[in-house]
């Protein structure tokens, strides 16, 4: 017998310190299984499916997320679900808002701008506390080279050196509208050291591992322990292949926005 769907997009925000990321696995705690979870809960049935507009690895945090919502058999009572859903969320997650859309809205299709932010802190050791939001680099950092450097990654590239074990079916190839270094004045507390900074990358999709790569390629060019036109060479398709190893902490890594193209 047919049952009728119903759609809704949700938005989330959700601090991914102690997940493993977004999709549901089996033997560790994820975001998607404790939202599941708690759907479940709320509606007291299990008519419903839910797919995200991006999967978040390991430790790397949200502020504007968003999934769809699918639900079969009755309408959802939005005015009476949301507040629940958000009561009986983890701490650590939070529904900004939900809406109703139709089957004609796909969110992994529907082109959409996304902002990273990556935060980091040098020299001195921080407060134990910062630990989920940003990374600890424990040396001198030359922020100037490092902020010439981020603008090589604007525009279109081949990403073959930022993107973690490929498969012979990854499309390498991608653009980026925003790439750049700039102090920290998003995301503060009184335990963060003085000065903290962030990378911003804006793009419409990223490869496996890439931002956090691009970010470990600009530390290690702010040590000195590369020269400029090694990140050149990474982003030239016709160079001898270049692999990177230094993938930076998820738990600097922050979803900042998402703006969905019309």
């Amino acid at each position: 017998m047919f049952r009728k769907r119903f759609y809704y997009i949700v938005q989330l925000q959700y601090l991914g310190f102690r997940y493993h990321g977004w999709q549901k696995q089996p033997t560790v705690n994820t975001l998607q299984r404790m939202v599941e979870r708690t759907i479940n809960y709320v509606l007291d049935h299990s008519n419903f499916k839910i797919l995200a507009a991006g999967r978040t690895d390991a430790k790397v945090s949200a502020n504007q997320a968003y999934m769809e919502l699918f639900v079969d058999g009755q309408p959802l009572d939005i005015e009476e679900f949301y507040p629940l859903f958000n009561k009986n969320l983890p701490q650590d997650i939070r529904a900004m808002s939900i809406e109703q859309t139709d089957e004609n809205f796909n969110i992994i299709q529907s082109p959409k701008i996304k902002e990273y932010l990556y935060l980091f802190a040098c020299e001195e050791k921080f407060h134990p506390f910062c630990a989920p939001f940003m990374y600890n680099v424990m040396d001198t950092l030359n922020i100037d080279i490092m902020k010439e450097a981020a603008n090589l990654f604007v525009g279109k590239h081949n990403f073959r050196s930022y993107c973690h074990r490929p498969s012979a079916h990854t499309v390498l190839e991608g653009e980026i509208i925003c790439c750049e270094i700039e102090k920290n004045e998003v995301y503060t507390a009184n335990f963060f050291p003085k000065e903290t900074y962030l990378l911003r990358v804006k793009g419409e999709g990223f490869k496996r591992n890439q931002i956090r790569l691009m970010m470990g390629v600009l530390l290690d060019l702010g040590k000195g322990k590369i020269d400029i036109d090694f990140i050149k060479k990474t982003l030239n398709p016709e160079a001898e292949e270049i692999v990177l190893e230094h993938i930076v902490p998820g738990s600097g890594l922050i979803l900042n926005a998402i703006e969905f193209k019309k």
